[in-house]
């Protein structure tokens, strides 16, 4: 079903060129901004928890030299807005309403929450073309975050600390070493992910409320890129080994070395996988 675009504005400082912020109405009547950049084919980008679209800073004059890249703000941060109620499942339907609006075939690239997002996004709609998930963190029992942690999240929040509550969720959900703490922290997406830690209890609650189907996930037929860190932690590597075992075709990519945030951390690394998947032109995958 093809969903409302509403609107266009331009976008000053984000991306290479001319850049604006389309809007787009999901399925539940929230809109859904995108920050688009570049020229040539759609790529929709789907950021992870605590982050907006400057997430992709690091590489979106990049990609947006190759594609026309859309760059959601997810539900709840940015220029998107949000809902009373709140379920991932409403998060899957913003993704494939975007997708829906752009038109024709799209490519999407998902990231950790937003790649979950992604995945689910592509069983309800047809327009995928290619897709890219880095490190999706799939609830396979392996703990996600530590007892307790929620709790104090929302102390830190409540307490007005949100800076303290974004690098509590890196250093215990992610198990970032400081030295790459450091790194996000200079970041240009840091701000909005310390505006944005509000949201992130209730995306870590995911292995209380959602679980995963790989049998439904053997149903997407796309040519898939899985991402993976080397030193990434098993929560986050199981999960994409059981993705590469259903989808028929996908291809597996470790990153030696890296971790959850590549595009910070190797972004010539990330971008030479990611650019190379997008334009390939040969056969599927498998």
């Amino acid at each position: 079903m093809l969903l409302a675009h509403c609107d266009s504005e331009p976008d000053s400082g984000y991306g290479s060129g001319m850049s604006r912020i389309e809007r787009f109405e999901s399925a539940d009547g929230t809109t859904i901004a995108c920050h688009v950049a570049g020229d040539g084919a759609p790529l929709v980008l789907v950021h992870g928890t605590s982050a907006d679209h400057t997430r992709w800073a690091p590489v979106i004059t990049q990609l947006s030299a190759n594609v026309t890249t859309y760059a959601m703000d997810r539900r709840g941060r940015g220029s998107s807005a949000d809902a009373e109620e709140y379920s991932i499942e409403l998060e899957f339907d913003d993704v494939a309403a975007v997708i829906d609006a752009i038109g024709g075939e799209v490519d999407v690239l998902g990231h950790s929450y937003g790649a979950v997002c992604s995945l689910e996004a592509t069983l309800r709609t047809p327009r995928v073309r290619r897709l890219v998930l880095y490190e999706p963190p799939l609830p396979v029992g392996i703990e996600i975050y530590p007892p307790g942690l929620l709790e104090r999240l929302d102390q830190l929040v409540a307490a007005g600390d949100r800076d303290g509550a974004v690098a509590t969720f890196f250093r215990e959900v992610v198990r970032m070493p400081d030295s790459e703490l450091e790194i996000v922290r200079a970041d240009p997406s840091w701000e909005a992910r310390v505006a944005a830690a509000h949201t992130i209890p209730r995306e870590l609650r995911i292995a209380d409320v959602y679980d995963p189907d790989f049998e439904r996930f053997a149903t997407v037929h796309v040519p898939t890129l899985l991402l993976l860190g080397g030193d990434s932690p098993s929560f986050l590597v199981d999960p994409t080994h059981r993705l590469n075992e259903s989808i028929s075709q996908s291809k597996l990519t470790m990153m030696p070395g890296q971790q959850h945030v590549a595009m910070t951390t190797a972004p010539d690394l990330f971008l030479a996988h990611v650019i190379d998947f997008l334009t390939d032109v040969r056969a599927p995958l498998r």
